[in-house]
């Protein structure tokens, strides 16, 4: 059995049964079968599927949206932001995939040679519960253009939205077993990576749970992408707009209740404009509204389930034993619910559990540093390399840290988002591969090289 939660109220909202084996065994060859169907479709025809997509998501979007807030507790204004996003990806690959997915001529001995981009399969996508429906249809939009079915495993919480998510694909007319949602345990998860009708897999989620699912899919020689952990830098130096700065560090922290693999968790600034740095941040975080994530004007609703705000409680006595200055917040609120007060903890060291750790929650630690060298140095001393983000009105000097900072992106005088236009992923234990982009749409595709003869005689 399944159980969705509230997080605001800690009430159960619903129970859904298991799927058994055998809807599993269905499910799988309905994949495979309608897969080698719909691989033979022109893609200017399959690009038609995310175009009504995008449709479904809009006209639902009020429905999906409290979906998402009551499941996970994201503040609806966010989750509706979510939705649209997701139909914007749509309707992005829409437009694009045809393009990124084109033959490319290559220069050769043959009278003519080319690439093709030729699907891979069904794709297993092993989704998490903090952006339940962006999560799936960043996969989703590309891979259904390249050609790609897919079977979604969904975060247990949030079984609600995994179910609307299927919805929404028959209602935009996805051909019938080419996407299916399964509500299974994740002990049956390794039987479905090792399963010959299984292409490929995908997964956003801990580092833990991404060395597990790449041991079992690396053991079946099948195609992974990782999209894992962070523990985003956020530099702020001297010469910076420390108000824009700050205004913007309060959103890059806190959005989505600090429960983000890019919200920037590590905020490095130079020791030289760090108090007025500090002050202003924590100006604007007092100015966050904590209460019912349905009310349109809340920023700050429940983390999404008790044993995440019980842990994250942890990693903050840790560091404020250890000597960090708790400056607000610290400890959970009363009454029903899952919620943690936005937390700010200053003078933070690397030695310390909230810089060794990604602190999943509304918790920022302050870092202060002597100049930019040791802001990169301290930025690149964790194990994870998602996003980053450095402020600094020397953007000449700006593209050069750029460099030296390990991470899959750098926003310079900007905070870190996902955006179809670009690709997403990480280096290190944040995880491989791409999504978004044309790099994304490319992850599940074979791409072959087709060589016509007869050679070219030299001349």
């Amino acid at each position: 059995m399944i159980t969705a939660i509230n997080p605001t109220d800690g009430k159960v909202l619903a129970k859904y049964a298991l799927h058994d084996d055998a809807y599993v065994d269905t499910a799988l060859s309905g994949a495979a079968a309608a897969q080698g169907e719909w691989r033979k479709v022109a893609i200017e025809k399959r690009v038609t599927l995310l175009t009504a997509m995008a449709k479904v998501l809009r006209e639902g979007k009020a429905r999906y949206a409290e979906m998402i807030t009551r499941e996970m507790g994201k503040p609806i204004a966010e989750a509706e932001g979510e939705i649209e996003k997701c139909a914007y990806n749509c309707d992005f690959y829409a437009e694009h995939a045809p393009k990124y997915l084109a033959d490319e001529p290559l220069a050769s001995n043959a009278t003519e040679s080319f690439v093709e981009f030729d699907p891979l399969g069904v794709v297993l996508a092993i989704m998490p519960w903090n952006y339940p429906f962006w999560q799936f249809f960043r996969f989703a939009a590309p891979s259904f253009a390249a050609g790609n079915g897919a079977i979604l495993k969904h975060a247990n919480n949030v079984p609600q939205c995994a179910l609307a998510i299927e919805d929404i694909m028959r209602e935009a007319g996805c051909p019938e077993g080419l996407f299916k949602t399964l509500l299974i345990e994740p002990a049956k998860v390794a039987a479905i990576i090792a399963d010959d009708r299984i292409a490929a897999v995908t997964l956003t989620g801990s580092t833990e749970v991404g060395a597990i699912v790449a041991s079992q899919a690396g053991k079946a020689l099948k195609k992974q992408v990782l999209e894992l952990g962070g523990s985003d830098p956020f530099i702020v130096l001297a010469d910076a707009d420390l108000e824009q700065a700050a205004t913007v560090a309060v959103k890059a922290r806190y959005i989505n209740v600090g429960q983000s693999c890019v919200n920037a968790k590590r905020f490095i600034v130079e020791e030289s404009i760090a108090d007025r740095f500090v002050d202003l941040f924590c100006s604007g975080v007092a100015k966050l509204k904590i209460g019912d994530p349905m009310e349109r004007d809340t920023n700050i609703g429940p983390m999404a389930r008790a044993n995440l705000m019980t842990g994250l409680h942890a990693q903050v006595e840790k560091t404020v034993a250890a000597g960090a200055t708790l400056k607000m917040g610290g400890k959970p609120m009363e009454g029903d619910g899952f919620y943690y007060p936005p937390t700010v903890l200053d003078n933070v060291r690397p030695d310390m559990v909230a810089f060794c750790e990604e602190t999943f929650g509304p918790v920022a630690a302050i870092i202060r540093v002597k100049d930019a060298e040791e802001a990169v140095l301290l930025a690149n001393q964790t194990e994870f390399g998602l996003g980053s983000a450095l402020w600094t009105e020397d953007l000449g000097r700006a593209r050069k840290l750029a460099s030296d900072i390990d991470a899959g992106a750098v926003f310079i005088n900007g905070m870190v988002a996902s955006d179809p236009r670009y690709p997403f992923g990480g280096i290190k234990r944040s995880g491989y591969g791409r999504e978004l982009g044309v790099y994304g749409i490319r992850e599940f595709v074979n791409i072959k090289t087709v060589w016509i003869g007869p050679a070219k005689v030299a001349k």
